[in-house]
């Protein structure tokens, strides 16, 4: 143990040393995976069942689709699914064709996706048939060349549309033997902040591999995991935990959105023993009725990120199911995970904490002001992280980039604190981003929407706590003179212009909103008034 890292010595026996990244790329995972074990089940989606053996199979003809249609080394593919197999075959199969995945979330409406196809200029998409009316403008209007459509609501598709499955039956399914370099990006994920619109973080198959590789606590015997993923796999946890299950040979079960009763029925059909998730997951699998009969305490690795998860939440699904859920801690630049609880000795985790940096990873809280000076255990500042699962950079942003990352340091704009035995504690965002049920909401973005209806003078967003997503935003404007317009009539602006999480869940007309000297909106007033008024609200 060394004053800098005191965390040393509650690192997993054989973990102390120094981490060694393979030189393999992301697909590569599965390539070993279904060389070694290619009749064991990869996928389970309602009553469909893929072997390893089959998931290989048609990544190598989604690759060899890809590049018959034209794909070139980095052209980035924009996946545009729920969870389901498909987009399982196609983020492989684009990995191996050399292209660059861009993962889009089904929720979008048109103008979201949009600004993603234009910013990445991506020249594919593969999206769900039952969102195809929504994409239709897209060739039209960005440098999107093909749409390939999956087959999930098993109607026929329009004349003339390219469709998955055929693509799929008609294609080679032999290795097209891509040069690639670990260093090369293998993923485009959108992330975003309060000084612009969402920026997509270059995450490399070195920065994908390293971190899954990172993330094993314990190694199962091939076959013996039951993974439920319900988190999204265009969420960049989602895609780790898809990553991590395909290197243990584990059994995916894929739901496609978070509905309680389906995820119980799943964890007691499957006898799932792996349940990754995020806070508000876990507090609808707390309130279900008789979910004491569902098999909650006999899952192995119950694993919460995405949002802070409230302590009591934590205690009281230890008490109830005799489980205990290990908290970690990631964001999109790296890949993402950073810290984790320690898994291997119960004892060692503390609730409320995102517990130590991961193998091969470094972390430091910094000073707010400058950035350049490493604080003390106890004292409060900014999480610094340094590791072989930072990123690249941000997808043409240098300026940003260079914000982001400095010597070598990835600056997280998390304000956190690390105690006396290196354990690390979030104690608030430097960031105005909003988290609401594990997905990242920017304020500005909302904002500029509200600022397209004609009523609106000013307009500024903050996120308040909610007891079930842990935050949601709200909305605070001021009208034009003589303007009219409602809270309901906003509320309709917004919803059509973005997706449901984003949209506030209250707009507070004002007669004028607070402004610095130099007229700047000042959003920390606002979010001053709010907690003062539940204070107030928690003592009347």
């Amino acid at each position: 143990m060394t004053a800098e890292r005191p965390w040393d010595h509650l690192r997993r026996p054989g973990t102390e040393g120094e981490f060694k990244v393979p030189e393999l790329l992301v697909h590569d995972i599965l390539r070993q995976t279904a060389g070694a074990h290619p009749e064991l089940m990869a996928l389970a989606f309602y009553r469909q069942e893929m072997s390893y053996g089959q998931l290989w199979d048609d990544a190598l003809r989604m690759a060899n689709t890809l590049l018959g249609l034209g794909l070139r080394p980095d052209d980035r593919v924009l996946l545009m699914m729920p969870n389901c197999p498909q987009y399982v075959i196609a983020y492989y199969g684009c990995l191996l064709a050399g292209g660059i995945v861009t993962q889009v979330n089904p929720l979008y409406v048109e103008r979201e996706l949009l600004y993603l196809a234009k910013d990445a200029e991506a020249r594919f998409l593969v999206v769900a048939d039952v969102l195809l009316e929504k994409v239709r403008s897209l060739e039209a209007k960005s440098s999107v060349e093909h749409v390939i459509v999956a087959e999930l609501g098993g109607q026929g598709l329009p004349e003339g549309v390219l469709g998955l499955r055929d693509l799929l039956a008609r294609a080679s399914a032999e290795d097209p033997k891509v040069a690639r370099s670990p260093e090369d990006v293998a993923v485009l994920q959108y992330t975003g902040g309060t000084t612009g619109l969402p920026k997509g973080a270059m995450l490399t198959h070195r920065n994908l591999v390293a971190n899954t590789l990172q993330s094993v606590t314990q190694t199962p015997e091939p076959g013996a995991s039951r993974v439920l993923q319900i988190l999204p796999l265009f969420h960049v946890f989602g895609m780790l935990v898809l990553n991590v299950s395909v290197l243990h040979a584990a059994r995916v079960v894929l739901l496609p959105r978070f509905e309680i009763d389906q995820v119980m029925a799943a964890i007691k059909g499957h006898q799932i023993t792996d349940f990754p998730g995020v806070p508000t997951m876990y507090i609808a699998v707390l309130n279900y009725p008789g979910a004491e009969d569902y098999g909650i305490g006999n899952i192995q690795r119950l694993n919460a990120g995405g949002a802070a998860m409230p302590v009591e939440v934590m205690q009281t699904f230890v008490d109830k199911f005799h489980a205990e859920i290990s908290e970690g801690y990631g964001l999109t630049e790296a890949s993402p995970a950073t810290h984790a609880n320690p898994s291997h000795d119960p004892s060692l985790r503390r609730p409320g904490s995102i517990g130590i940096p991961m193998p091969g990873t470094d972390a430091r809280i910094v000073d707010l002001e400058t950035g350049t000076r490493t604080l003390g255990p106890g004292e409060v500042g900014e999480l610094a992280i340094q590791g072989p699962q930072v990123m690249k950079g941000y997808w043409r942003r240098p300026e940003e980039t260079r914000l982001a990352l400095r010597d070598g340091w990835l600056f997280t704009g998390d304000v956190a604190r690390m105690d006396e035995d290196g354990y690390f504690y979030i104690v608030d965002r430097k960031k105005e981003m909003i988290i609401v049920s594990g997905n990242n909401v920017y304020p500005r973005e909302i904002e500029e929407v509200l600022y397209e209806h004609p009523d609106v003078l000013e307009a500024a967003v903050i996120g308040v706590p909610d007891p079930y997503k842990g935050e949601v935003p709200k909305a605070f404007v001021a009208l034009r003179e003589g303007a009219q317009s409602t809270e309901a009539a906003l509320l309709a602006h917004l919803r059509a212009q973005l997706a449901p999480f984003k949209v506030p869940r209250t707009v507070e007309l004002r007669p004028e909103l607070p402004k610095s000297a130099v007229g700047k909106l000042l959003r920390r007033e606002l979010a001053a008034e709010e907690r003062e008024r539940r204070e107030r609200g928690a003592q009347a």
